[in-house]
């Protein structure tokens, strides 16, 4: 479960979000690659971008679901 207290400092603000449990594994980035990113050291991923639209929210959510670590969340 991801930890809200935890959150990766780069996540633009807003109710999704990566925490610090994430392992820079690819999969959510292949589902959601115009909402997420590497940190500049590729250590782990956050949101660069919050999701707007329906599309962007489905992104979102299935990267959450495929993450391996259960590092992605949504306050919203």
């Amino acid at each position: 479960m991801p930890d809200k207290a935890s959150k990766q400092p780069q996540n633009t603000p807003g109710a999704w979000y990566v925490d610090t449990t994430c392992t820079p594994c690819r999969v959510c980035l292949e589902e959601a690659p115009n909402l997420l990113k590497y940190n500049d050291d590729e250590t782990a991923v956050y949101f660069f971008k919050q999701p707007e639209t329906d599309d962007e929210k489905a992104a979102a959510q299935r990267a959450m679901e495929v993450c391996p670590t259960l590092a992605i969340g949504n306050d919203g």
